[in-house]
């Protein structure tokens, strides 16, 4: 393959890093906002995140639309302010998206660019084989490293078997899987493929499971193959619920690792785990199929100020009825889940 991650990245990737899925910024008039945008790119990465997934379903797949033209300016702004962040580069990771020509494309402009690796939506191939969808994954691991996605079909995805990520696991470029199917059968689908493939020891696996971070990251599966117990872990996540409240995610990631390793998992740490699935529900707008998810994102970034609206590319897409009632709720009860003294301190400097 002619691409790879470089090692001191792919090692702090198989150790589990803070990946936020990055929002994107408008103005008022729904134009792209290119100083609040280097500020969500600066606030990730001062948060303590090891990287930045950019162009996916959080940033809007509509930037991609002739009349908005943000795909590769949007990639490009993320990967010269990440340069700010030499001491400790992050990893960059581009959304690819759609049929395996437009998909290519957005490959290998990510790749010019200087992304690491390219999470491969697979929402084009809903109708299509199980076969014809893993062509499709070979096609763009010919032009940059791989992140698997098993995205929930609520918001677009498709139910795919253990045969399908034991084959997938297999292609030499892959680097990563983000599991999200919001499905705990669906999870364990992934990693029992990822083992059997051979590879358990190359992949790393991420949490996208918003609804359920904490108990992802203690858990150790273990799956029994050709006579051997093989353990495998979730490491890390790629997430929406981290676009916002960074620096507590951080925080959370280092604690999970911290009590796995001890061996005592605390109830405190499960109740943590409890209360941040409370608050996703209320931001990602569960009780109506996520429809309000994005705009909920921005509303958390409105209020600490790094966003000057929660405005999306289509004025038509905002809270649901209800949602902004229950975010004020989770604000209300769970203070101590949010950024507001970091991000309070740091502001400024990002706005800069």
């Amino acid at each position: 393959m002619p691409f790879s991650i470089p090692t001191s990245l792919a090692r702090r990737l198989a150790d589990g890093m803070v990946i936020p899925a990055h929002p994107l910024a408008l103005t008022n008039t729904r134009q792209l906002d290119e100083r609040r945008q280097r500020a969500l790119t600066r606030y990730y990465l001062s948060a303590g995140a090891g990287g930045i997934a950019v162009g996916v379903h959080t940033t809007q797949f509509a930037i991609r639309e002739p009349q908005h033209g943000l795909f590769k300016p949007v990639l490009e702004l993320a990967a010269e302010t990440a340069a700010e962040f030499r001491q400790n580069a992050p990893l960059l990771i581009a959304g690819i998206c759609g049929q395996t020509k437009q998909a290519a494309a957005e490959a290998e402009t990510a790749a010019t660019l200087g992304y690491h690796a390219g999470l491969v939506s697979l929402s084009a191939f809903a109708g299509a084989t199980e076969r014809e969808a893993l062509e499709h994954c070979l096609a763009i691991a010919e032009r940059i490293p791989l992140f698997g996605f098993y995205l929930q079909p609520a918001v677009g995805g498709r139910i795919l078997s253990a045969e399908f990520w034991r084959q997938f696991a297999q292609i030499p470029n892959v680097v990563a899987i983000k599991i999200s199917p919001f499905n705990r059968y669906q999870t364990i689908d992934v990693v029992r493929g990822v083992i059997e493939s051979g590879r358990g020891e190359e992949i790393a696996l991420l949490t996208g499971n918003d609804d359920a971070i904490v108990s992802d990251l203690l858990t150790e599966f273990q799956i029994p193959h050709n006579g051997t117990i093989h353990r495998k872990r979730i490491v890390g996540g790629l997430l929406g619920h981290w676009a916002f409240w960074t620096h507590q995610a951080v925080t959370l990631l280092e604690r999970c690792h911290a009590e796995y390793a001890s061996g005592a998992i605390t109830p405190s740490l499960l109740t943590l785990g409890a209360q941040t699935t409370e608050a996703n529900a209320a931001f990602f707008d569960a009780a109506n199929r996520f429809a309000g998810c994005i705009p909920g994102i921005h509303e958390a970034l409105r209020r600490s100020g790094l966003l000057a609206n929660r405005f999306c590319l289509d004025p038509h897409e905002e809270l649901s009825a209800g949602q902004l009632r229950e975010i004020n709720r989770i604000y209300q009860l769970y203070p101590h889940l949010t950024d507001a003294p970091f991000v309070n301190e740091h502001l400024d400097d990002w706005l800069r």
